[in-house]
């Protein structure tokens, strides 16, 4: 640390007091009874401020920088404004001793000898507190919340903004040890608050907010007057009776003197954000002060060393930026450090440090011996086992134990030293002297070797990695360059003030100077950049530099070095400086240069630097060749050119080494068809084609289609020109092409179709088809575009393609939600699977969807296409199963959706008689399981209500009960409640007008039939009308074996005739009167054979009604009912017992009618109620 003496005045009167402007441009001092306001730049007093009427002891400036207040013996504080203009006044009942802005609200205390106040703009008045001492200094926290008072008794008083007091620190010294100044620490990244003390018991003390004292009290040996701390709080200044000023840091370590007086020093303070401290004495005299600290630092190789706030040092690894401190607590005067050794020299010893292991990285440092003596030396440098002190022209080598082992006496002062390496114990020290000479030292070795004597002084030395060469700066700031053997000046530079040897390149240095980086290689001329600071060391691509304080390592590429090299075709030298560390542009460049130059080896390394997998195949082929012998090395340089883009001069080679043909393929391959013309052959077509051809492709790729369209064509390439076209959608263009082409090249033709399909065009399409005569693609074409009836036309000319038309028409119609349609298609492209299953979907939708009619004949079509398929014998049985259940469910369905209208829409379609007979037969059938979308609840609740209007109670009743058992619905459950109550006043018995009758036995059947839909005598199944569902009089009878269906319809066509009935009733006639006279004598002679059939002997098996051919002779062909059921089925066969009554059956369901029935049923919907089978369809 250097002291500067800036300027020095000095007023009449003792300096109590001073304070510097925030912004540190004025200095206001207490002189005497007046303020003197000083610019502190040079010391020039600006003016004199009188306001008080005695001696003033203290002045404090607010940290706003707008006003400061001073404190006098008078008893009268004074508020100034930065003009220097007074603006308030108020007084305390005794001398002011000290004043103190707060640093957050500007609010201003003043201490006197017996109180204290508290005051600010805000307020009208002071607030004062007594104390029970005399104050003699204060300070506020930074953050504005507290004040600290010290007091004459020795106690220190911390209060709140209020005044009220919140600690008390009672020193062990008490009265005889008065506080005379203290200061909190300014420091923001201190955790706690820190209070400086400094007594007249001569000891300076560090307290916490809570009063905990940090550390132990350190002596001063004087009486302080004043303590102040650094802005940043990292140093403190005390003076006092030793007549001087000291620093120490902010733990209290002394560091030095800033100035020695002639009187007492009563103030001391640092100009804001600085390094400047001004000094106030009792003789008046006022001394500005510049404090320069030196750096004290080491360095070798990628470590560094350096002094950190005087007492700590801090080695920092540059190449990984890891940073240790090392805490010496003393003055850290003189820093050395050499591989794993560190040594500090401190006041009064000198510590050696070791690492803890040999790792590159490892930054952890323990003390390896302390040699315990006060020191003067220059220059400090370590080695393994010694430490060399450097002193004027004296060097002394001293073992770690502190015994001086050799000593060597220089010509002239030592300016420069630093360890060059060899073994421990014997290394070699390179020594720079004033007079110019150079030597090189070995610690075991008393004689030192002159390297050379050079007539300027030596300011900075170093040696390249094989000593071979010296490079020195001297005084001049000139770099010389040595060889140290011939002692040849090799060269000079300029503007250095700094050298450093690259480690890893023999023949590369830097050097800096006027703020640029010069790096020279070999005898190249210098390459420089813009650098502050000093370079100290260069390693490979880093350079290490300093610059005021701080160390730092620069990456630098050595793109211009190599650069250098190149241009003079050193490759292989070239390649070593790029190994230190260029850009990837660079490798390339050195790969391209070298690949030129032929030197492969080069090129290879720096290619597979850059990864370019494309030129290491190259030379790894041109290497290949070689070896197979091929001497051309115009042919490699010609495919090295091509590599680069250097097409024309790669065509010269080519054709000069005889090798047109592949200056040709390249010309093609690049599309540049114009220069390929210049190297084809004696016009070979081939040759002519293919280029075409390529020239095409080309076109076609750099988006000029129309011209790629043409060169196709004319080089006959005709599906490429296709593509384009159609891709383009050029219609005109294709249809062009394809009637120019025969109908044998099917491919292009078959191309053209595709696109004319594509663009829209399915008449060029289909023209396309016909010109070759594919007719399943053109079915397939009048498919796609749902051209159904050429569709059609074609199918029915060419019956194989029937299935390439219909299932994809079924499917279609599928597609479109027409299902139905969908199925017969189907059926009739003979897919029956897929028709069946259409069908089945169908069903399952309509009963989800509660449309019961659609369902029932949809089911009634399901059984038909089952019976279709069971005219293959290997699925007969299964198919007929599946036949009866579909015709039992289509009856169900059809039935229940009567039902489902009734109990779900406020209005009835039927009559009640209708719902009772449908209520009665569903119930019948559903013995077993229930199907799908069939409620019970629905049917009996029908059934219990029509019952009940009807007459039926009983049935009514039974209904009522049943529903009890079964989970009703909310909206029904009232009804239900009500009916089943009323239905108890009825009488217990159902109306005889309603009960069925059997038609072949003449028995009444119970209107719930335990037996199902058969008579509970004969067992006939009953016959009931699809619509009103009343039982048909009619009786189902079988043929007697050996007569066929044909057979008997002939037989019952024939109607042979019967007797005819004669007239029972005889008419007589008188004068008076006309008489009818039944004559019961007369014989019934006309008696039905068929009905003879009927009898019935009891007994629990069914027995059917078989008839002969002689009762088939008998029957009227009006009378019978024929179901004529498609095979494996049997005809079924129907005798109207009524036939004055007439009944209707459907053709294609074969389901029973009344007449008058069925022909308003047919009215309405144009078709059969129950199959949907069109009036006007002719097919049964």
């Amino acid at each position: 640390m250097r002291v500067v003496l800036t300027w020095r005045d000095k007023a009449e009167q003792c300096i109590y007091d001073l304070a510097f402007k925030p912004d540190g441009t004025q200095l206001i001092l207490a002189a005497g009874n007046r303020l003197l306001v000083y610019d502190t730049s040079d010391g020039t007093l600006l003016q004199p401020l009188k306001g008080h009427k005695d001696t003033v002891y203290c002045v404090a400036y607010a940290k706003d920088g707008k006003r400061f207040a001073s404190g006098s013996a008078d008893k009268s504080v004074i508020i100034w404004t930065s003009k220097l203009e007074g603006i308030l006044k108020y007084t305390h009942s005794d001398s002011i001793q000290c004043v103190s802005y707060n640093p957050v609200t500007h609010q201003l205390a003043s201490c006197s000898s017996n109180d204290f106040g508290l005051w600010s703009p805000e307020q009208k008045s002071v607030s004062k507190h007594k104390s029970s001492s005399k104050i003699t200094c204060c300070s506020w926290t930074n953050d504005g919340q507290y004040l600290a008072l010290g007091m004459f008794n020795g106690v220190i008083s911390i209060r709140n903004k209020n005044g009220e007091e919140k600690v008390k620190i009672e020193r062990p010294g008490g009265s005889l040890s008065p506080i005379w100044s203290i200061c909190w620490n300014p420091s923001r990244e201190e955790h706690n608050d820190i209070l400086a003390v400094a007594d007249w018991g001569q000891k300076l003390s560090f307290y916490q907010l809570s009063g905990k004292q940090i550390g132990k009290d350190r002596s001063l040996n004087f009486d302080p007057c004043c303590v102040s701390y650094f802005t940043k709080g990292e140093y403190i200044l005390l003076g006092g009776s030793d007549k001087q000023v000291s620093l120490f840091t902010k733990d209290g370590v002394r560091l030095g003197t800033v100035g020695e007086q002639n009187s007492w020093v009563w103030t001391c303070k640092v100009k804001p954000d600085s390094n400047y401290v001004v000094v106030g004495c009792q003789d008046g005299t006022i001394s500005f002060y510049q404090l320069i600290f030196s750096t004290v630092h080491g360095l070798y190789k990628d470590r560094y060393a350096y002094r950190d706030s005087m007492t700590d040092v801090i080695v920092q690894h540059l190449i990984t930026d890891q940073k240790v401190r090392i805490k010496c607590k003393e003055l850290v005067k003189k820093i050395a450090i050499y591989k794993h050794r560190l040594a500090i020299q401190l006041p009064e010893k000198i510590l050696i440090y070791e690492l803890y292991s040999d790792d590159s990285s490892d930054m952890h440092y323990r003390v390896k011996e302390k040699i315990v003596r006060k020191f003067e030396c220059n220059l400090l440098v370590v080695c393994a086992d010694h430490i060399i002190l450097c002193q004027e022209k004296r060097l002394q080598c001293l073992s770690f134990s502190g015994v001086k082992e050799r000593e060597w006496q220089m010509e002239s002062l030592i300016r420069y030293i630093k360890v060059i390496g060899g073994p421990p114990g014997r290394e070699g020290l390179l020594v720079g002297l004033k007079n110019g000479q150079i030597l090189k030292i070995f610690v075991d070795n008393l004689f030192a070797i002159v390297l050379l004597k050079q007539a300027t002084a030596v300011r900075c030395l170093d040696m390249s990695a094989s000593r071979n060469k010296l490079a020195v700066v001297d005084e001049n700031d000139t770099c010389l360059v040595y060889d140290i053997y011939t002692k040849e000046l090799l060269f000079q530079e300029p503007n250095a003030n700094s050298v450093a040897w690259n480690t890893q390149c023999e023949d590369m240095l830097c050097f800096s100077g006027g703020g640029y980086l010069n790096i020279k290689a070999s005898t190249f001329p210098v390459h420089q950049q813009k650098l502050q600071g000093f370079v100290v060391g260069y390693n490979g691509s880093k350079i290490f530099c300093l610059h005021v304080f701080s160390m730092s390592a620069v990456e630098v590429p050595q793109s211009a070095p190599m650069y250098q090299y190149l241009d003079r075709k050193l490759f292989k030298e070239a390649y070593q400086i790029a190994c230190l560390g260029v850009t990837d542009t660079d490798w390339r460049e050195l790969a391209m240069e070298a690949l030129e130059g032929l030197e492969f080896e080069t090129a290879k390394k720096a290619f597979t630097r850059v990864q370019d997998l494309r030129y290491l195949e190259l030379i790894n082929s041109i290497e290949e060749r070689k070896k197979r012998g091929e001497p051309n090395n115009d042919l490699f340089l010609a495919d090295v050119f091509s590599y680069q883009g250097k097409f024309h001069e790669a065509a010269k080679l080519y054709k000069r080494s005889g090798h047109e043909n592949l200056a040709l393929d390249m010309y093609t391959d690049l599309r540049m068809f114009e220069y390929a013309k210049d190297f084809l052959g004696s016009g070979d077509p081939k040759e002519t084609k293919m280029l075409i051809t390529k020239q095409a492709d080309w076109a076609r790729n750099i988006n000029e289609p129309k011209a790629a369209v043409e060169m196709y064509i004319s080089a006959g390439e005709h599906l490429k020109a296709i593509e384009i076209s159609g891709d383009h959608g050029w219609v005109d263009t294709l249809i062009d092409i394809a009637r120019k082409l025969d109908k044998a090249e099917r491919e292009p033709l078959l191309m053209c179709a595709h696109y004319f399909k594509k663009l829209d065009n399915p008449g060029y399409a289909a023209e396309i088809y016909l010109k070759i005569g594919d007719l399943k693609s053109l079915i397939q074409l009048h498919v796609e575009t749902q051209r159904w009836d050429e569709a059609f036309t074609l199918g029915e000319k060419h019956p194989e393609f029937k299935d390439d038309i219909y299932v994809p028409y079924a499917q279609w119609l599928a597609e479109n939600d027409r299902f139905e349609e969908a199925q017969k298609a189907f059926h009739k492209a003979g897919r029956k699977g897929e028709a069946v299953r259409v069908l089945e979907q169908l069903t399952h939708n309509a009963v989800v969807e509660s449309r019961f009619n659609d369902a029932a004949c949809y089911y009634w079509m399901l059984s038909m296409q089952c019976l279709d398929i069971a005219q293959d014998p290997a699925q007969k049985d299964v198919m007929l199963s599946k036949f009866h259940h579909f015709q039992h469910l289509a009856e169900l369905y059809h039935g229940y959706h009567a039902i489902q209208r009734y109990t779900e829409e406020p209005f009835s379609f039927h009559l009640p008689e209708t719902l009772f007979n449908i209520s009665r037969f569903l119930l019948h059938s559903l013995t077993k399981d229930t199907p799908l979308g069939i409620s019970k609840v629905n049917t009996l609740f029908t059934l219990a209500k029509q019952s009940k209007a009807l007459g039926a109670y009983k049935l009514a009743r039974h209904a009522y009960d049943k529903l009890q058992g079964l989970q009703i619905p909310t909206r029904f459950q009232k009804s239900i409640e009500l009916g089943s109550l009323t239905i108890r006043s009825k009488p217990f018995q159902d109306s005889e007008e309603l009960v069925p009758l059997c038609y072949r036995c003449s028995t009444n059947n119970p209107l719930l039939n335990n037996l199902g839909n058969v008579c509970i005598n004969c067992r006939q199944p009953f016959v009931f009308s699809a619509s009103s569902y009343e039982v048909l009089h009619l009786v189902e009878f079988y043929l007697e074996e050996g007569i066929t269906d044909e057979e008997a319809v002939s037989l019952i066509d024939l109607e042979a005739p019967r007797h005819k009935h004669e007239n029972k009733w005889q008419e007589i006639t008188s004068d008076n009167s006309q008489t009818l006279r039944l004559d019961e004598t007369m014989d019934s002679m006309g008696d039905d054979p068929f009905t003879a059939k009927l009898s019935f002997e009891g007994g629990s098996a069914f027995v059917p009604v078989v008839v002969s051919r002689s009762v088939l002779r008998s029957m009227s062909r009006r009378d019978v009912l024929i179901k004529r059921w498609p095979p494996p089925l049997k005809w079924q066969y129907f005798r109207s017992l009524l036939p004055d009554a007439s009944i209707t059956m459907c053709p294609s369901c074969f389901q029973m009618f009344h007449s008058e029935d069925y022909e308003l049923l047919v009215l309405q919907h144009t078709c059969c109620p129950y199959c949907r089978r069109r009036v006007d369809d002719p097919s049964p």
